[in-house]
């Protein structure tokens, strides 16, 4: 297998919380630090000011980055950027620990900007089954937002299964 293909395959992983062992409290400080310090490095190269805050839970480690200054971060916390960092930390993480990292990265806040989209999302999908739909089914989207996507759905009283593969994997929602 190339190094490409198993990069490809840790990107599209789509693993289940059941699959993977629950890393240790001490294994997610590790995380943590080490994601810190790949972070650190970058808002160094980049000459960019951020204040980076590390949290365990659900067994993941969540990296925080922050800046007083608005304009800092606007860049790195767009959507897609924010993705392809955490990948990247992610990768880092998992060269120096040889394990699987379910790190959650947010720059700027666009994380929890992100749940607000989600949940406007399901609003609009549940607002169409009322309507008379039998389903609604969401975009495409990654494993960690398919998960807030069903909390969201269940919250709501509603069910939520995952379909399709890889990159087209997406979130389907039924009544209960």
């Amino acid at each position: 297998m190339s190094d490409v293909t198993d990069i490809d395959n840790i990107l599209n992983a789509d693993t289940d919380a059941n699959e993977v062992e629950v890393p240790t409290a001490s294994q997610l400080e590790d995380e943590g630090d080490i994601a810190a310090d790949y972070i650190e490095e970058l808002l160094d190269i980049t000459d960019l000011d951020g204040d980076i805050e590390i949290d365990a839970r659900g067994g993941r480690a969540y990296l925080s980055v922050t800046s007083s200054e608005e304009s800092s971060l606007r860049l790195l916390s767009r959507p897609d950027t924010v993705t392809a960092l955490q990948e990247l930390t992610r990768i880092a993480v998992q060269t120096k620990t040889g394990s699987f990292s379910r790190l959650i990265l947010d720059v700027g806040g666009s994380r929890e900007a992100r749940a607000a989209e989600l949940t406007m999302l399901v609003d609009k999908a549940i607002e169409r089954i009322i309507g008379g739909a039998e389903s609604a089914a969401l975009p495409a989207m990654s494993s960690y937002e398919r998960k807030l996507v069903h909390d969201i759905v269940g919250e709501r009283g509603y069910l939520s299964e995952s379909s399709g593969e890889g990159r087209d994997r997406h979130t389907v929602i039924t009544r209960a």
